[in-house]
């Protein structure tokens, strides 16, 4: 028997989702403006003494935290701090130095081969393009970008989970993965602050603006956030 159309249930319609506003280009100013005031010349917390150990400590940097790599890299880069010296070591004594970080045995095999590759494509030099960086072993957006930086000064924003969570959070550059989320701050971010941005984000959402409990109360763009995570003073 049919039911009658006044009995028949209508199916809620599936609501719109819609991605977060991103903020008017003076909100972000004033932003970036108090990470500036705060924290006037942030680095960044990974150790090294040149381009190239840089590059290893980044690579080494993958799912484990910045304090225990450069424990793990202390004695490493005394001993090796050029291509030539790391490929003396091998990868038997590399994997021994680095045993506390995770994934170890892969990040020395991936060491070993990267520089095999510097010595033998790049004159035992850590290439300033990003496609030649990207072609290295252990070598990814991520990873280049902050050799980019930090290492020759460019203008890069280096998307970790950090930086990921803060520019959602604040909406200076929403987005649904990290390369929409870098692309987005290459559009937001005013040229002035684009050398330290993702150093000033990193740290922010390392000690403030963190993943379960926000130190809200602490934060210096408080007011200016509207985020569903944030706590209430």
């Amino acid at each position: 028997m049919p039911v009658p159309n006044s009995a028949k249930r209508r199916s809620p319609s599936p609501k719109r989702i819609t991605s977060p506003k991103p903020r008017s280009a003076a909100e972000v100013y004033e932003i970036f403006s108090r990470f500036r005031q705060q924290r006037p010349e942030p680095k960044g917390e990974l150790d090294y003494v040149n381009a190239f150990t840089l590059l290893v400590a980044v690579v080494l940097s993958a799912q484990a935290t910045d304090a225990g790599v450069n424990k793990a890299t202390k004695r490493l880069f005394e001993l090796a701090d050029t291509p030539e010296k790391m490929l003396a070591l091998g990868e038997d004594q590399v994997r021994e130095l680095i045993k506390t970080i995770g994934l170890y045995r892969n990040k020395a095999k991936n060491v070993i081969a990267l520089c095999e590759k510097l010595i033998a494509e790049f004159g035992s030099e850590v290439p300033t393009a990003r496609e030649a960086l990207e072609s290295l072993p252990g070598v990814g957006r991520k990873t280049a970008n902050v050799v980019l930086n930090i290492a020759f000064g460019e203008i890069t924003h280096a998307v970790d989970t950090h930086v990921f969570r803060v520019a959602n959070r604040l909406r200076i550059a929403p987005g649904k993965n990290v390369l929409q989320v870098e692309l987005g701050l290459e559009k937001a971010v005013p040229a002035e602050f684009g050398r330290h941005a993702h150093h000033w984000l990193i740290l922010h959402g390392r000690y403030t603006c963190k993943a379960l409990r926000p130190a809200c109360e602490t934060c210096v763009v408080a007011d200016l956030c509207d985020s569903p995570d944030k706590r209430a003073p």
